[in-house]
């Protein structure tokens, strides 16, 4: 490893010491890029040897907002998290950059504008060694089983099975993984 990069992996395990001090629990080893945003660090869980790249924004919207993310999980440089009520991210997951995860959405009634309506929640959960591809869209209430694989550019608008790969907008099955199906 070169000079430069040791200070920059150094200079990740300062921010995420950083974080801890405002009350994140941050896993040893975890490391936390630069330009990284976290309004509410205090309701945020990070497992141990996670990395989150440059740019990812946690935006718990709400006090009571929490995300959760399991150990060895890679969030890939400007993704967004956008959390009202909860998160949760399971183990050896890969966020590939750019993707959206929210787990709330506006009311649509007529009778008001949409800024002035209440937001409805439900918890998104991403399963244990499962791969989100470049710019998927991750909605409200959307459970991602463990290994599945959602491809770049997808929306994913209601729950995909375990080892099971979906693409598109919105996304649909095209596929289910084969081989050694054992995850850890």
């Amino acid at each position: 490893m070169r000079n430069f990069e040791r200070i920059n992996v150094a200079m990740d395990y300062l921010r995420a010491n950083w974080w801890r001090l405002f009350g994140a629990r941050i896993g040893a080893k975890a490391r936390i890029g630069p330009r990284c945003e976290c309004p509410l660090p205090g309701n945020v869980t990070i497992g141990e040897r996670s990395v989150l790249e440059a740019t990812v924004v946690l935006k718990l919207v709400e006090p009571q907002a929490r995300l959760v993310v399991g150990q060895n999980t890679f969030i890939g440089r400007g993704t967004i998290f956008d959390v009202a009520n909860e998160v949760l991210v399971g183990a050896d997951v890969l966020i590939a950059p750019g993707c959206f995860v929210t787990d709330h959405d506006h009311g649509i009634d007529a009778d008001a504008t949409i800024w002035q309506q209440a937001c409805a929640s439900s918890t998104v959960t991403i399963g244990a060694g499962a791969w989100l591809g470049a710019k998927v869209i991750v909605l409200a209430g959307v459970t991602i089983g463990d290994g599945a694989v959602v491809a770049a550019g997808a929306v994913v608008t209601r729950d995909v099975d375990a080892m099971t790969i979906v693409a598109g907008v919105p996304a649909r099955q095209i596929g289910v993984r084969q081989g050694r199906q054992g995850l850890k």
